[in-house]
């Protein structure tokens, strides 16, 4: 069996678009183990956020995921730079979501998700550090009988004229102080290690195969299970004969679980059967051959065909009004002589995670421990205590490394957390449910499918004077928004200065499970609106890059970001027929990104993105490097499911649920990426971890257009011929 480390070896000598270079200093960075739930902590705390034990080591206790922004890394800097300590002298450890849940949630926060840990949680976690410094100058004052003004704390010492001390010196006493208020935290300009580029504390377990993921948990007395729900999500389990299978190998029992009424939240039970064994394998292979009857209901006859059916309905229809601006925009377009319109499809995708969605939990008459994989760490002590009716004070939460999230809570927030706990509580004995990958991804929490009609009428000087669009939105109970996305998100929030707009949308009400992607709602509609900003712009005889700056006008995060897009990306539509470049701006999660996509496409079809130049304006970056790997990652993402994905409905079901025809970029696939930041720094802050994704389709999807003449209004992109002649 290959090796991670090999693997890894292999990639970056095998001449990829995607080489995958990083840097390990030696004695000059914080460190995370391979286990870092399982990290001691011993020293004196200053805080629930960090302590120092007798060699000056600072143990920082993070509680959110290592994922996104790279929590482990981006908290452990932030504390670091408020308390003033050596980088090299930081432990970084995941928190006790058992002392936060059940002592006062000291943590504040603890979800990684909506690109917001640093945009929104750094005033509390660098105060974390900040309080702790000044308690230690605190310490120092009054074993010296000094003022606390008259002591500097700088790089792991505390010093007031001759006289020093190590922070670890002055732990015990700072321990016992509190302070009369708390300090504000530092400003941009006082920043010694925020803002330097600093590796991800997480890479050289991940790089060298340490690193421990929920699906890696083993447990003395360990039984494995395989879960079917029905292929139509809600159906109703009928009837399965586990007599037929009961006596292979390994076979320990099969477990029915009914779904609640009135529950049908993500991590809530559908209707579904369990086999347990001895090895995973032998579950999967005994369930897969145990007859199973279901029943899929009026949902079975749903499809992608008939969503789309109703769509075309509804496109005629008057929707809910998101957004008004000016007067009469329908009535301006009706009386134009220069009308443009496009009807825009975005389907299923899912989430695809690398690690299979999992969870381990051991149930026992005085405790219960947990492994699942999500985005919130207290999630799982939630569930699992809700699940079993125990006292979340007897539930313990292990939070290992997650292989890959993007929203959705994580895989452990599905229903296999739940499924864990009960098999363990039947069974009394530690059990791990792994989810088959086609059961992931038919089961997940999809992003739903949206179909969007743009039109507008042109004015005499080339600009748009009106613009109307209807979304069309299919949700779990017709759900208008997955945090902060809806139907039409960045296009009812466009920031194009058109005089007369409304925009309006319909949420219809669909059987499938849907839920926040990476980047909600921005992913889907940033295809749409920014290619439609190229229709725009050409019927008005606009460059495309000059027509963006003109309707941005006034706009200064938004022109900071194209007038350096125009300076490094090369935009031209001048290139000869086969290639192309495109561009697209777009706006999530606070932070404004622009992209310059070129590509190659052969009189056959065949499409090659060659680069992608991406310029961000999130306000402030506390870590270049991360925050250039996150931008990268969020193109390989996002153009992932753009080109190849696209879930496929059929008769209530997902038909393409596994990697043969449910396709994502492979590495020779992956196009080189060029990153630039464009940062306003003028008191406002965006996330980084998604908003590089969205602009990177359209941006595609121009430069096809330039190099081919046809236009993809809808994804997977691969589906389309791009011949041309």
């Amino acid at each position: 069996m290959i090796s991670r480390r090999t693997l890894i070896q292999t990639i970056v000598g095998a001449g990829g678009g995607m080489i995958l270079g990083f840097h390990i200093p030696e004695a000059v960075a914080a460190v995370v183990s391979a286990k870092p739930w399982t990290t001691p902590t011993e020293g004196v705390e200053i805080n629930a956020w960090l302590s120092i034990d007798a060699d000056g080591a600072v143990m920082i206790r993070v509680p959110h995921t290592e994922q996104g922004q790279g929590a482990l890394t981006s908290v452990s800097m932030m504390i670091a730079e408020e308390l003033d300590v050596p980088w090299a002298d930081v432990r970084a450890v995941f928190a006790d979501m058992n002392r936060h849940v059940n002592y006062g949630e000291e943590y504040i926060v603890t979800t990684t998700h909506g690109s917001q840990l640093v945009r929104l949680q750094h005033p509390h976690i660098m105060q974390a550090g900040a309080s702790a410094r000044e308690r230690l100058k605190a310490a120092a004052a009054k074993a010296w009988g000094v003022d606390r003004d008259d002591v500097t704390a700088r790089q792991g010492m505390l010093t007031s004229g001759d006289m020093s001390a190590r922070y670890a010196d002055m732990a015990t006493a700072a321990a016992t102080i509190t302070l009369d208020q708390e300090p504000a935290i530092k400003t941009p300009d006082q920043w010694w290690l925020l803002g330097k580029p600093t590796p991800r504390l997480d890479v050289p377990v991940k790089v060298d195969g340490s690193a421990q993921y929920s699906i890696d948990t083993r447990l003395d007395g360990m039984v494995y299970a395989a879960v079917k729900s029905c292929p139509v999500p809600w159906g109703r389990l009928v009837s399965y004969d586990f007599e037929r299978v009961k006596d292979r190998p390994g076979v320990i029992a099969a477990v029915e679980f009914k779904a609640v009424d009135g529950r049908s939240e993500a991590a809530d039970l559908q209707n579904s059967v369990a086999v347990v064994a001895d090895t995973w394998y032998r579950a999967k292979t005994a369930l897969d051959l145990m007859p199973i009857e279901w029943d899929f209901g009026a949902a079975g006859d749903v499809s992608d065909a008939t969503q789309a059916a109703t769509a075309r309905q509804l496109h005629d229809v008057p929707g809910k009004v998101s957004n008004r601006v000016g007067a009469d925009a329908t009535g301006i377009i009706a009386a134009s002589k220069r009308v443009v319109s496009g009807d825009y499809h975005r389907p299923y995708e899912t989430h695809a995670r690398m690690e299979p969605i999992n969870a381990t939990v051991s149930v026992t008459d005085t405790r219960v421990d947990v492994w699942s994989p999500t985005q919130d760490q207290a999630a799982p002590l939630k569930i699992v205590a809700d699940q079993l009716g125990r006292d979340p004070k007897e539930v313990y939460v292990h939070s290992a490394f997650i292989g890959g999230a993007f929203g959705g809570n994580g895989g452990g927030a599905t229903a296999v957390t739940r499924q864990a706990a009960e098999l363990s509580r039947q069974l009394r004995r530690p059990v791990k449910v792994i989810w088959a990958r086609d059961e992931d991804i038919m089961q997940d929490k999809q992003r739903p499918p949206v179909h969007t009609r743009l039109t507008a009428a042109i004015g005499d000087d080339g600009l748009p004077t009106a613009f109307h669009s209807r979304a069309v939105w299919f949700t779990k109970d017709a759900a208008e928004s997955h945090g902060p996305a809806t139907a039409d998100v960045a296009i009812g929030t466009m920031p194009y200065l058109v005089p007369s707009r409304l925009h309006e949308r319909h949420n219809v009400a669909a059987h499938i499970p849907t839920a926040t992607h990476r980047a909600p709602g921005v992913n889907q509609n940033g295809f749409i609106i920014e290619q439609f900003a190229d229709e725009l712009a050409l019927a008005g005889d606009w460059d495309p890059l000059e027509w963006r700056l003109e309707m941005t006008k006034g706009l200064e995060p938004w022109q900071r970001v194209l007038l350096k897009l125009k300076e490094v990306g090369g935009f031209t539509t001048n290139l000869p027929r086969g290639e192309g470049m495109g561009i697209a701006i777009v706006e999530d999660h606070n932070s404004i990104c622009g992209a310059c996509a070129t590509v190659t496409v052969s009189r056959r079809g065949d499409l090659r993105v060659e680069k992608v130049v991406l310029v961000m304006n999130s306000g402030y970056i506390i870590n270049p490097l991360g925050a250039a790997e996150q931008m990268e990652g969020s193109v390989c993402w996002e153009l992932s499911h753009a080109l190849y994905g696209g879930l496929e409905l059929q008769r209530g079901r997902f038909v393409n649920t596994n990697f043969d025809r449910y396709k994502l970029m492979r590495i020779h696939q992956m196009p080189e990426v060029e990153v630039h930041f464009a940062m306003s720094e003028d008191g406002w802050w965006g996330g980084i971890g998604e908003p590089a994704g969205p602009p990177s389709p359209p941006a595609v999807a121009n430069a096809i257009f330039f190099a081919t003449g046809r236009r993809i209004r809808s994804t997977p992109i691969a589906s389309h011929d791009l011949s041309w002649s």
